[in-house]
């Protein structure tokens, strides 16, 4: 291996070509929105998509919801986005009350537009805020970060999810990984999962560094799943190991760059750990965004 790389261009130089190839590709490997549902706007601002069914319901439980050529317009009088955030989180609570939506968490996200540069313009006032059950259950965009924790020669620290976990139960995931809380800024949310799940205390949040933004969409049985992720990467020492502190990682795995790829493409790794890792390469090692080439070998 070369000398003088870094962790994350020590990983790349490490894959075999078919590996980097395979790791590129997963850069755009994202689902079509699916038929017969119904993308909704909220006072002519496009939000999200959802199923036929709960098209209806929201028809039929939030005034001014009307479907009009195939679109869900939900026309309010909100002034504030207070107001329009707790009419939505009222309609939430009925469909919890009903048994049409579950996970409820009692945590709230915030939507705000598509953000795709770094850092992401998230200190503007967002749009609305409701329970984070809830973005699934309507197919709203949610923010999350992702963490990947590089040795210097390449070896990459990976989670695996508790099975007791609602999602991707057992699989193996980024170092440390997190849903982006309403009111909390994505270094702070990224600091905190890394203490949280990692039992490792930056106390110099410097050494985790922005590599972009990527989105992920697909259908989950919660519903659409719509996710931009704002990745990070942390350079790791030999003498840093990581210990799950909250119960959601069952065991941490050294392994390497070969061993990742391999696993990922026997399906091992959550959809999310595997985008966001290669866009983490793709930002460090090029500079580039995820619409832009992936990186070629060293």
């Amino acid at each position: 291996m070369p000398q003088g790389l870094s962790p994350e261009q020590a990983f790349w130089s490490r894959l075999s070509e078919p590996q980097q190839a395979w790791l590129a590709g997963e850069l755009k490997a994202q689902q079509a929105m699916p038929s017969g549902g119904s993308v909704w706007l909220c006072d002519g601002v496009e939000l999200g998509w959802v199923s036929a069914n709960r098209a209806q319901d929201m028809v039929a439980l939030l005034p001014g919801c009307t479907i009009r050529q195939g679109r869900l317009h939900w026309q309010t009088s909100a002034v504030q986005p207070m107001q329009r955030s707790q009419a939505l989180q009222a309609f939430l609570e009925q469909q919890a009350a009903q048994g049409r939506l579950t996970g409820w968490r009692g945590e709230f996200f915030a939507w705000w537009p598509d953000t795709p540069a770094w850092p992401p313009a998230l200190d503007v006032s967002p749009f609305l805020c409701v329970e984070r059950a809830g973005f699934r259950h309507l197919g709203m965009m949610s923010h999350a970060v992702h963490i990947h924790g590089f040795l210097p020669q390449g070896d990459l620290w990976c989670g695996r999810r508790a099975d007791h976990k609602a999602t991707d139960p057992g699989l193996l995931d980024n170092l440390a990984a997190g849903g982006l809380t309403a009111g909390e800024a994505p270094l702070t949310t990224a600091v905190r999962e890394l203490a949280e799940e990692a039992s490792l205390h930056l106390s110099d949040p410097s050494r985790l560094r922005g590599a972009g933004v990527i989105r992920t969409q697909r259908l989950e049985p919660q519903g659409w799943h719509d996710e931009q992720l704002l990745v990070y990467t942390l350079h790791m020492t030999e003498l840093e190991t990581p210990i799950n502190a909250d119960g959601e990682v069952q065991e941490f795995l050294c392994l390497s760059p070969g061993e990742v790829v391999s696993r990922m493409q026997s399906g091992q790794f959550t959809g999310d750990a595997c985008a966001s890792l290669a866009q983490s390469l793709a930002w460090l090692m090029t500079g580039s965004s995820p619409n832009r080439p992936a990186p070629s070998a060293p």
